[in-house]
């Protein structure tokens, strides 16, 4: 199946997404690609199935949630989908943004995901990537997953600083000296050292290198703003 972009032999796609207008600029788009057929439509996830088991094909492209057998469980379509077809490869198109349920849509094994969001022209980068046998996730997706990721390091870092501890960790952290801390919050020095300290302590950091490194990974500064402040 996928010695076809080595063989010259048209790329057999079956695309499918319950908005005829979608399904049709799907179709434009992909018949401009360079060695690609769409032998197979579908409206729905029974079309979608029915199209697959009768029509031989090297790709499928979906939406992630139509209605059909599965009553519009995308995921649920798609777990189906990888039980039947395992040979197959699949790339999902989704307005889907949240993170969990993204995830759990990577976790049965899809080939490609690819958000409504991200520019058109990536759909070509995505069937690309996954003829190579190569996972491709679109630049939205990673981005909700990533940010998602962030949030919840965030989090822990409230959950384990008292208020006026994570205040001052992130100042220090965005570049500010424990002198400009004190002035900039009213308190001494003292305080703000010690409360500097008992956050890292905390944290279990043990140098600024540290302590920067730790704020960017857990979302407490942004990198540019500690870039603009250093």
């Amino acid at each position: 199946m996928n010695d076809t972009a080595e063989t010259g032999t048209p790329v057999r796609a079956i695309i499918a997404d319950d908005h005829p207008l979608v399904l049709l600029a799907i179709e434009n788009l992909m018949t401009g690609y360079p060695n690609m057929q769409v032998v197979g439509r579908a409206t729905n996830s029974t079309e979608l199935f029915k199209e697959v088991d009768c029509t031989p094909c090297d790709l499928v492209l979906m939406d992630l949630y139509m209605p059909g057998d599965f009553c519009n469980d995308g995921l649920e379509t798609v777990r189906q989908f990888k039980a039947r077809y395992p040979g197959v490869p699949l790339v999902i198109l989704t307005m889907e943004t949240e993170p969990t349920a993204l995830q759990r849509v990577i976790s049965l094994g899809v080939d490609g995901l690819v958000s409504k969001r991200d520019r058109i022209d990536l759909i070509h980068v995505a069937i690309i990537t996954v003829l190579a046998r190569e996972r491709y996730l679109g630049p939205a997706v990673r981005l909700l997953i990533d940010n998602a990721a962030v949030a919840r390091r965030l989090e822990f870092v409230r959950e384990i600083l008292s208020r006026r501890e994570l205040e001052v960790f992130t100042l220090y952290a965005s570049g500010f000296g424990v002198t400009e801390i004190a002035v900039r919050l009213g308190r001494s020095v003292k305080t703000i050292s010690a409360q500097k300290c008992t956050a890292m302590r905390k944290l279990a950091l043990h140098s600024d290198a540290e302590v920067f490194r730790f704020a960017v990974e857990h979302g407490v500064v942004v990198e540019e703003r500690l870039q603009t402040r250093l």
